[in-house]
C-alpha cells in the first residue's frame, strides 16, 4: 500500500490527511462469497482485509453475522470485525474513524488493502468521503435517548416536525434512533443534519489507483447459498449466540439486535413460533435483504465498479 497527502477533510479530522493507494474494493450481497475472495487475494497479493459490513463489526454475533473464522483470519491480517459491542450504536462515521486509525497506525502499510462487505454506505463512505459532524455533549446526548425511552419515537418526532420540518419528513415516525440524532445535532450545533450532510469530505482512497469490484451472482444461486449458510450457522451455534445477546437485555432498537436471525431465534427460543417457522423466516428474511443490496449496488455504484459473478479468480 501506499499513501498521498491530500487535502481530506472527514468526520471532523483536519486538513492533510492521508490517503490509500492501490487498494482493493469488494462489494455484493450477503453469502455472495466475497469474503473468500477477499482472502485468496489477500493470501496472493501479502494483502490486509478490512470489513466493510455494518454487522459484522460486532461482537457477540460471530457466527450470525458470517464473520470470517479463525482459521481464515489467520491465514491474512482482518481489521475491523467483531470490536464493537453490541450495546453500541456504530454508524458510518464511526467505522470511516476507524480505518482512519487504521492508517495512521501504520496497519495497512506495505500490503494490499482490501475492502470487503455489503454495506453500500461504508464504501460510498470510502470512496466519496463523508459529511462532517459536531461533537455532541454527552448532557444533550443522554437528555434525547432519555426522552426517547420515556415519551416514545413519535412524540420525539412530533418535536422534530417542528424545529426542523424538512428533516421530519424525511424520517419514519417510529425510526426514533435517527430521529433524536436529528435532534442532537440541532440542539448542538444550531444547524439542521441536513446541512451538516450537505457538507460532504473526501475520499480515503485514490480513486485512480484502486480497484472495483461488485459481486453479481445469479438469483438462483444466491438463494441456494444463503439457506445452506444458515443451516450452517445453526450447527455453529447461532442459537447460543442469540441467547447470549438476550441476556444483555439490550435496546431492541440498536443495530445489531436487529441482525437476521436475531428476532427469529429469539421468538422461537422463548415458545412464540416453532423452530421450523424461525429459520424459514429468517432465510426469507436473508434473501429480501440480499435482494435490496443487489438493487442497491446496481442503482448506486457508478461504471468504475467491474461487476463479476464471484465464483472467478481476480488477477
Amino acid at each position: 500500500m501506499r499513501v498521498a497527502t491530500s487535502g481530506m477533510q472527514n468526520s471532523g479530522e483536519s486538513e492533510g490527511g492521508e490517503r490509500v493507494k492501490d487498494a482493493i474494493l469488494i462489494a455484493g450481497p450477503t453469502a455472495s462469497g466475497k469474503s473468500a475472495l477477499a482472502l485468496d487475494l489477500a493470501v496472493r497479493k501479502g494483502g490486509v482485509i478490512v470489513n466493510t459490513d455494518s454487522m459484522q463489526v460486532y461482537s457477540v454475533l460471530d457466527v450470525l453475522t458470517a464473520r470470517p473464522s479463525a482459521e481464515d483470519q489467520a491465514r491474512a491480517p482482518h481489521y475491523l470485525y467483531g470490536h464493537v459491542s453490541p450495546a453500541i450504536a456504530y454508524s458510518t462515521g464511526a467505522w470511516l474513524r476507524d480505518v482512519m486509525k487504521l492508517i495512521a497506525d501504520g496497519a495497512l502499510e506495505g500490503k494490499v488493502p482490501i475492502f470487503v462487505g455489503g454495506t453500500g454506505l461504508y464504501f460510498r463512505a470510502l470512496v466519496e468521503g463523508i459529511s462532517r459532524m459536531p461533537d455532541i455533549p454527552p448532557s444533550i446526548r443522554d437528555c434525547w435517548r432519555g426522552r426517547l425511552i420515556e415519551e416514545g419515537p413519535e412524540a420525539m418526532h412530533r418535536i422534530l416536525a417542528e424545529r426542523d420540518p424538512q428533516m421530519a419528513a424525511r424520517l419514519k415516525l417510529g425510526d426514533g434512533q435517527r430521529i433524536v440524532r436529528a435532534l442532537e445535532v440541532l440542539e448542538a450545533s444550531g444547524r439542521s443534519i441536513l446541512d451538516w450532510q450537505g457538507e460532504r469530505g473526501r475520499s480515503l482512497i485514490d480513486p485512480a489507483n484502486a480497484q472495483f469490484f461488485v459481486i453479481d451472482p445469479q438469483r438462483s444461486e444466491l438463494v441456494r447459498r444463503i439457506d445452506a449458510r444458515f443451516d450452517r450457522m445453526l450447527e455453529a451455534g447461532a442459537l447460543d449466540e442469540v441467547r447470549a445477546l438476550t441476556r444483555m437485555e439490550l435496546d431492541p432498537a440498536l443495530p445489531a439486535m436487529k441482525a437476521i436471525g436475531v428476532r427469529e431465534l429469539q421468538a422461537a427460543d422463548a415458545g412464540q413460533m416453532a423452530f421450523s417457522e424461525a429459520i424459514l423466516r429468517a432465510k426469507i428474511a436473508t434473501r429480501q435483504y440480499a435482494k435490496r443490496q443487489s438493487t442497491w449496488f446496481r442503482n448506486q455504484l457508478g461504471p468504475e465498479w467491474k461487476r463479476i459473478e464471484g465464483n472467478q479468480n481476480l488477477a
